[in-house]
């Protein structure tokens, strides 16, 4: 994978870096569309768990192509307590992998796939999961990091 650093303004236009988030280990995870019901089912989940992962070290940032004002949106009317991050040229989205074409019904297209990486202190890929179901997928990522023992509570394996 190639370079993962990254600077994007947040929710509030604000540049946040990841070289910001440095000596910690940083969860990323992308999705596709604020205000969606897999995207809201999935942000309010890592909300729920906010604290689980940030007294483990874990900062959390949310990247999605949407403007500013749509993330501010969806900060605010979920109670968001991470920032969210417009990547709206997919271009930090291409360097994960996490932008890419995908089939709907027999119809191809390019789109953002839901993917959640998690970056060592010195900013090294440490995890990934790549083209998740938003439905048990933070459960997942916190048991897989060791946070929890609970499994989702979907029977799917997570992937979409």
């Amino acid at each position: 994978m190639s370079d993962l650093s990254f600077t994007l303004a947040d929710h509030r236009g604000v540049p946040v870096s990841s070289g910001d988030l440095a000596g910690r280990h940083l969860l990323v995870f992308f999705y596709p569309k604020a205000m969606t019901p897999g995207c809201t089912g999935e942000a309010c989940d890592f909300r729920d768990r906010y604290e689980v992962f940030t007294e483990a070290g874990y900062a959390i940032v949310g990247i999605s192509p949407d403007p500013p004002a749509d993330n501010a949106e969806f900060a605010s009317t979920y109670d968001l307590p991470f920032p969210l991050l417009s990547d709206p040229d997919h271009e930090v989205a291409s360097r994960y992998g996490a932008w890419g074409t995908k089939k709907n019904y027999g119809r191809e297209y390019e789109a953002l796939i839901r993917s959640t990486f998690v970056l060592g202190p010195d900013g090294a890929l440490e995890h990934e999961w790549r083209n998740v179901r938003a439905k048990g997928h933070v459960a997942r990522v916190a048991r897989d990091l060791g946070l929890s023992e609970e499994r989702p509570d979907d029977d799917a394996d997570g992937r979409e």
